[in-house]
């Protein structure tokens, strides 16, 4: 092969080499936040996601196929979530009353609870590993400068 004809890597374009820095900062931030909600509050990242959504859902609830979309799981993933939740008494499945093979999420007062105790641990890890990654990264402080103001409206923004 020539070098007229050789192939450029993903990695070696611009958005390779951008997304290879995101997804670096992702993986960063998810062990941060992870470690620091299992550590002190006995919580996985997704076990937290769930229910800072189901928090922040109408009636406190969601189906379960709403919920398996909005985390970025896959049916039996979510099943299994649900369960460990229900387990621990932080939610509880409820029937759909307009369609008998739909099934709700609901979370209880003790997941309320759990959720309120861990969304300032989940608030200040989350915002000191970036503020790590952009002092160790140049590129990606400017990337976060520009962002953070972009995301910065209030929870009932919808944002």
């Amino acid at each position: 092969m020539t070098s007229s004809t050789a192939q450029i890597a993903p990695s070696d374009t611009g958005d390779g080499l951008m997304w290879n820095h995101m997804l670096s900062l992702y993986a960063h931030v998810e062990h941060s936040l992870g470690t620091a909600l299992q550590r002190r509050h006995g919580l996985g990242l997704s076990e937290y996601r769930a229910l800072d959504l189901l928090a922040g859902a109408h009636d406190g609830e969601l189906r379960m196929q709403d919920l398996a979309a909005r985390l970025g799981l896959n049916q039996s993933s979510v099943t299994r979530l649900v369960s460990r939740l229900n387990a621990a008494g932080y939610t509880y499945r409820d029937l759909c009353p307009d369609d008998k093979r739909g099934v709700y999420t609901v979370i209880t007062d003790a997941g309320r609870a759990r959720h309120r105790e861990a969304r300032s641990t989940y608030a200040q890890v989350l915002s000191a590993a970036l503020d790590a990654a952009a002092q160790q990264n140049p590129l990606l402080s400017t990337l976060l400068t520009t962002a953070r103001p972009l995301f910065t409206t209030s929870p009932q923004d919808g944002h």
